[in-house]
């Protein structure tokens, strides 16, 4: 049964969309950015090493990754979400109170900006600590001229205006679609959707997983509460390293001065026989 049903999770996804690789950018008809370099494969010394790391290796991209799900968390909004560009430099420690640290210096790009968005240089640390139950990793990430980027704040209103009626019933699916088109009033919502996501992404995150949002399968808007555009995203979450996709529900709220904060989560399993997410 799991054979079976792996391999229609697989019919399924071809289906719906060609999911990017998850060290991957969104389709370059949706940003205009060029693809990066994709990561060199892995080794069991990458796996098992301390000290300096191969910075184009899946460990080093991977903590990377965490940290960019951390940032997106912070400051992600209807006109900003960050992009991998770069791992420029990487190193591993184990920690004596049980886990993995990694130190990152790594170049991230504003995907709401397009190919001219500048880069911006950031460090990080990345804890995924070792426990019996999985526990999301935590970070410390620091970005250089963080502040210093354009401010959204005159978009952000004007779509925080537009949407807030009671009027407004967005409803949409498969973003983008199988060319990897998308609409300009969609890229708002999904640049929502991403930053909800990466609150998902983050806490599932591990040493084992690299996780980047495949496709928005659908949005929803909500009646509003408290002054909050309300949004139901279910989101498919591609896992590099298993090739697995994980199907999410998200409620998510936002607004200019409150951000991004996800509600409700609910893992969707594509497979009859599964019964509880990966992590």
């Amino acid at each position: 049964m799991k054979t079976f049903c792996s391999v229609w999770l697989l019919l399924s996804l071809v289906e719906l969309s060609p999911a990017p690789p998850a060290s991957q950018e969104p389709p370059l008809a949706c940003t205009g950015a060029p693809d990066p370099a994709p990561p060199q494969p892995e080794t069991a010394e990458d796996m098992a090493s301390t000290g300096d790391l191969e910075p184009t290796h899946y460990p080093a991209r991977r903590a990377a990754q965490v940290a960019l799900h951390y940032l997106n968390t912070h400051h992600g909004s209807p006109f900003r979400v960050f992009g991998l560009q770069q791992v420029h430099k990487a190193s591993a420690e184990d920690v004596a109170a049980g886990g993995r640290k990694y130190k990152l210096d790594f170049s991230v790009t504003d995907w709401g900006s397009g190919s001219a968005g500048p880069a911006l240089r950031c460090s990080a640390d990345v804890l995924f600590p070792r426990t019996e139950r999985h526990s999301a990793p935590k970070v410390e990430l620091h970005c250089e001229a963080l502040q210093q980027i354009n401010s959204t704040a005159q978009e952000d209103d004007a779509f925080y205006q537009k949407y807030i009626s009671p009027d407004s019933t967005v409803s949409a699916r498969d973003i983008p679609d199988s060319f990897g088109n998308m609409s300009e009033e969609m890229q708002p919502f999904w640049r929502l959707a991403r930053v909800a996501a990466s609150f998902i992404m983050l806490r599932e995150s591990s040493e084992n997983t690299e996780f980047n949002m495949a496709k928005v399968a659908s949005i929803t808007q909500q009646e509003s509460s408290e002054e909050q555009l309300m949004l139901e995203f279910v989101v498919l979450l591609h896992d590099f390293p298993s090739q697995e996709i994980v199907q999410w529900k998200l409620l998510a709220s936002w607004s200019p001065d409150r951000g991004v904060r996800v509600l409700q989560t609910e893992w969707q399993p594509r497979c009859p026989h599964a019964t509880k997410p990966p992590n």
